[in-house]
């Protein structure tokens, strides 16, 4: 968990709290192209969180009578009733919690709530100057996932609220403010978060060194070929041609299509210049050599030998047997992109007539998909390919871990729309180089998310117009 984004789970058990969440992850940017799926978060797997339900408090139910105004945020106030009511709340946990450790002080918990409070305001504020908006559907599927994840079902949750003096009303509230300012900042912060191969590069230096394993590797190759007994003039008009070849692929153009140009190998016009993952005692040594240093995406050459001259690239390297293992799925889903014309509760009633019709035989997944699915994917019948854990936003990922395979869900809400998923099945797999690459990059995005946040929600702190009334009590 981190202090960057609410994830639905956590926002709905600490909602009345306005505690800090676990980062929205993106159905990544690096995860393929042709998905059609925008990123994060970002990042770890997304795992269940241990939840309880919010405790109530005397502060909730007792009189208002001396309710107050403390703050004032842009014109919206922040009433004493407001403040003392968290604090109450926080003040409980802390006793449920137990321990020796010492409590802060309440008034210094008040002054920590209230400024939490004006954050939200600010951001709700900003979401209804964007006209960002949460349907009922997206509030139902919150509460729904409060239930599950406590063990209950949607009624027994609903009885639980009122027995313990909360208001159902005002818990909807909650969780559809916590969806409006996730929503705000998946779009303010998130899709603005990139990640280059020089981080990657940078986060494994300083996790791991610069050293790299090299039992196994995947060189692409471009070799301009020099013949035997050639003049010196012909040997420095062909490292001329390979130092051309060379300044184009560090220029950014595509290797394989160097390779095709100018390349002498035959691999070169067959494969784009790619030789495959094989073991370094496979290759030549002046290729281990001249490329053991590099990172992954390295470009070496010209480097002379009897045959030519040579320009390599590292594409992939597998320490060989010793890729963690983990379970990947592969997934295939119906997406329904939102907005004026199509609210979530006509998507989602659109694809639960999809799914009763999968169901009853009526219709094929993939038919619909390919019909119907507003999404890069809809060409291979709705198909994510094999995916590691981690890369689809939490709400994706965790409906997808309730899945057999072969099982549908029902309509599900993220940021990119309304989802149809079927899980079509799991395996484990060792995870190759590239991979590993993969979740580093899931890593670094979730490291840099944090820090544009924190940027992000000072920014947005400091353009809103704030004035403190009375303390609060």
């Amino acid at each position: 968990m981190n202090h960057r984004v609410m994830t639905l789970a956590l926002a709905a058990t600490l909602a009345c709290l306005a505690s800090p969440g676990a980062s929205a992850q993106g159905l990544r940017p690096s995860g393929g192209a042709g998905k059609g799926l925008a990123q994060p978060p970002a990042a770890a797997p997304a795992g269940k969180s241990s939840l309880t339900l919010p405790t109530p408090s005397a502060a909730d139910t007792g009189p208002r009578s001396a309710d107050f105004i403390v703050a004032i945020v842009n014109s919206e106030p922040v009433t004493n009733f407001e403040v003392r009511s968290r604090v109450a709340r926080i003040e409980q946990q802390l006793a449920q919690q137990g321990g020796n450790a010492p409590r802060p002080p309440r008034d210094l918990i008040a002054r920590e709530v209230l400024e939490r409070i004006i954050l939200e305001k600010a951001q709700l504020q900003l979401a209804r100057e964007t006209n960002i908006k949460v349907d009922d559907y997206a509030v139902n599927q919150a509460e729904a996932a409060v239930a599950q994840q406590n063990g209950l079902t949607v009624n027994e949750l609903q009885r639980r609220l009122v027995s313990e003096g909360l208001n159902r009303d005002r818990f909807r509230e909650e969780l559809r403010n916590q969806l409006l300012m996730q929503r705000v900042r998946e779009r303010e912060v998130d899709a603005k978060v990139k990640v280059s191969d020089l981080d990657i590069d940078q986060f494994i230096r300083e996790q791991q060194g610069s050293e790299v394993s090299a039992a196994e590797i995947n060189l692409a190759h471009v070799l301009v070929r020099v013949p035997e007994d050639a003049s010196p003039a012909v040997v420095a008009e062909r490292q001329a041609r390979a130092q051309q070849a060379a300044d184009k692929v560090r220029a950014g153009e595509d290797f394989a299509k160097v390779a095709q140009e100018y390349s002498d190998a035959p691999e070169g016009r067959r494969d784009g210049g790619l030789l495959g993952l094989r073991p370094a005692d496979r290759y030549p040594e002046l290729f281990v050599t001249s490329t053991q240093a590099l990172p992954m995406g390295g470009v070496v050459g010209p480097v002379r030998s009897p045959a030519g001259f040579h320009i390599l690239k590292v594409v992939e390297r597998s320490a060989a047997g010793s890729g963690p293992t983990v379970v990947q799925t592969n997934a295939r889903h119906i997406l329904l992109r939102t907005g004026p014309q199509l609210s979530e509760s006509a998507a989602a009633a659109r694809l639960s007539d999809y799914r009763r019709r999968i169901q009853a035989g009526q219709a094929d997944f993939a038919t619909l998909a390919r019909e119907h699915s507003q999404d890069g994917s809809a060409k291979q019948g709705g198909d994510l390919g094999w995916a590691n854990p981690g890369r689809y936003v939490p709400e994706f990922e965790q409906a997808l871990s309730a899945l057999r395979p072969g099982e549908i869900s029902e309509p599900l809400v993220s940021r990119f729309g309304v989802h149809l998923i079927q899980l079509v099945d799991r395996r484990e797999a060792k995870l190759n180089q590239r991979e590993q690459r993969d979740m580093m990059r899931d890593a670094v995005r979730e490291k840099k998310l944090e820090e544009a946040y924190a940027t992000w929600a000072q920014e947005l702190r400091g353009r809103a117009y704030v004035e403190y009334r009375e303390p609060p009590q």
